[in-house]
């Protein structure tokens, strides 16, 4: 047993001794933590490219993350498919556990199977809790193994709170996670898995004759939504993870504590908006140039002030500057998130220009920090110190 237990441990790129500190940490974490009673607001809007928060209240209390928690259970069979230790059309054996796990459920058989891409598509329209368990037990024997691998995932890629005690998100004590912590898991799932991150969008799915709708109705009622996941427990409340894309921008947004599946998704779609609009870019003056980033505004009476940033590249077109500025802000998101990217046209002799990539509206020591990174991961970066007059009347 102990032989098998360190065998799957390694298979899936985590030590024995790591897995036992996991399981010693999920027993205790209920004592270490403030534990919720019922559910809490709370929300975050992002960045889908940068990572940066447009929004956010309550984003790190600890709540019930309910049926998000299947995200998880979703990124490890895409990570299983990415290494190639499965297939879409592998089959997954039902077990009797599987059989007995409350609803919302497919109806599955005990000895039958099913396809990992039915149980995927299952899990995103129907949030189906006996596939879950399904794939838990294909993926780590049993449930309380795969908890420890979401748990070790969720470590992995940033998730600082959350704790996994099993893979639908069936109330559990012990299984909580933030709005953060769940946006984070959202884009992880865009970045990591683009192309299995269309099975989002799936709007509905046959199985035994039976045809379930997504429950994830801002598919056909938010412009560009195009996934990601519900979640409801009475513990809980209505969540919410959504993801929309317009005019070349995405961004994700979390709900937790939503008090009905419409009132959560009307909330959803006006901080979704509003995040839009927020970052929504401004167009070059007279240039007729792509759009880019605005300055921020600065208050104060007319006086000289002094703006850093960093110059990252001078190209003879547009589209590149401004291309290597958003890798720049990607390579170094913690420094970077909270500037502008601008594209300036540089006019040199005989009419022709040359487009400078800045990222502008940082401080002189995120400046230089950033600049250091960027040298490391081999982009050109320089240092600026923008000087300026503004007036305010």
């Amino acid at each position: 047993m102990a032989a098998a237990s360190e065998n799957l441990a390694r298979r899936n790129g985590f030590s024995r001794s790591r897995l036992l500190c996991l399981l010693v940490f999920i027993i205790v974490s209920p004592i270490l933590f403030a534990h919720p009673g019922d559910a809490k607001y709370a929300s975050i809007v992002i960045d889908g490219q940068s990572g940066r928060v447009l929004h956010a209240v309550n984003a790190d209390t600890l709540n019930y993350p309910a049926s998000l928690t299947k995200m998880m259970t979703l990124y490890l069979l895409f990570e299983a498919l990415k290494q190639g230790r499965l297939t879409l059309d592998s089959d997954l054996k039902v077990s009797a556990r599987a059989t007995r796990q409350p609803a919302s459920r497919l109806g599955l058989r005990k000895g039958r199977t099913i396809t990992v891409k039915q149980a995927i598509l299952a899990i995103v329209t129907k949030s189906a809790n006996d596939v879950a368990t399904v794939i838990a037990e294909s993926l780590a024997r049993n449930e309380r193994n795969f908890a420890l691998l979401m748990t070790a995932k969720a470590r992995q890629i940033g998730m600082r709170q959350t704790t996994f005690r099993n893979a639908s998100g069936l109330h559990h004590r012990g299984q909580l996670s933030t709005a953060r912590d769940m946006s984070t898991l959202a884009r992880r799932l865009l970045l990591d898995f683009p192309h299995y991150y269309q099975f989002f969008s799936t709007m509905d799915f046959t199985y035994g004759g039976v045809r379930h709708r997504n429950h994830n109705k801002l598919l056909t009622t938010y412009q560009g939504a195009d996934g990601i996941k519900t979640g409801y427990i009475r513990a809980s409340g209505y969540n919410l993870a959504a993801s929309a894309q317009r005019n070349g921008r995405r961004l994700i947004g979390v709900v937790f504590g939503g008090r009905s599946p419409k009132a959560r998704n009307r909330h959803m779609a006006k901080l979704l908006s509003k995040g839009f609009r927020l970052s929504a870019p401004a167009r070059l003056a007279s240039t007729g140039l792509p759009p880019q980033g605005r300055l921020p505004k600065t208050g104060g009476s007319r006086r000289s002030y002094h703006q850093w940033g960093i110059q990252v590249g001078a190209y003879k077109r547009f589209s590149p500057a401004y291309k290597i500025a958003r890798k720049a802000v990607e390579k170094a998101p913690t420094l970077l998130a909270q500037g502008t990217i601008k594209v300036v046209p540089l006019r040199r002799r005989k009419g022709k220009s040359l487009y400078l990539g800045r990222i502008l509206g940082i401080s002189k020591t995120q400046a230089y920090k950033a600049c250091r990174i960027l040298r490391r991961r081999k982009i050109d970066c320089m240092e600026l110190r923008m000087k300026k007059k503004r007036a305010v009347g």
